[in-house]
């Protein structure tokens, strides 16, 4: 069984009906049994829900997320370390620290595909477990 990391637009667009990538990011979603989250992301998702939709909406995602194929991944300090590392070498990019930390907890659970919204960022990176990451959707 594959396991897969997820961005925070992807998670965006799964949780918004209205979103035009929501039906294929749904499709995706329904094909893997565990998406890693980081703990980055997962702030990062809450708050741009909250901005969008309000915090009901936020503690209901919330309270869904344990029965969700979603596991919450905690970013260690070697995946700090590596972050930076990342962010110094894109600074001339737009990779951010979210995108960031999604690339180092991939490089350290030797995790290949990527759900994400944000193909540029992530093909643009050359991570140290393979040649590139695989981006879906």
């Amino acid at each position: 069984m594959e396991i897969v990391i997820a961005d925070t637009g992807f998670i965006v667009a799964l949780t918004n009906l209205s979103d035009p990538k929501h039906e294929i990011v749904k499709k995706c979603y329904l094909s893997y049994q565990i998406i890693l989250t980081p703990q980055t992301v997962l702030a990062e998702v809450a708050y741009l829900i909250g901005r969008e939709s309000g915090i009901k909406t936020v503690v209901n995602f919330l309270k869904g997320l344990s029965k969700s194929r979603f596991s919450v991944t905690p970013i260690t300090s070697e995946d700090i370390l590596r972050t930076a590392d990342i962010l110094e070498q894109y600074s001339d990019s737009r990779i951010d620290f979210v995108d960031a930390t999604v690339m180092a907890i991939a490089e350290r659970l030797n995790i290949v595909t990527i759900l994400t919204l944000d193909q540029r960022d992530f093909s643009i990176y050359r991570p140290k477990n393979c040649s590139s990451f695989y981006l879906l959707p």
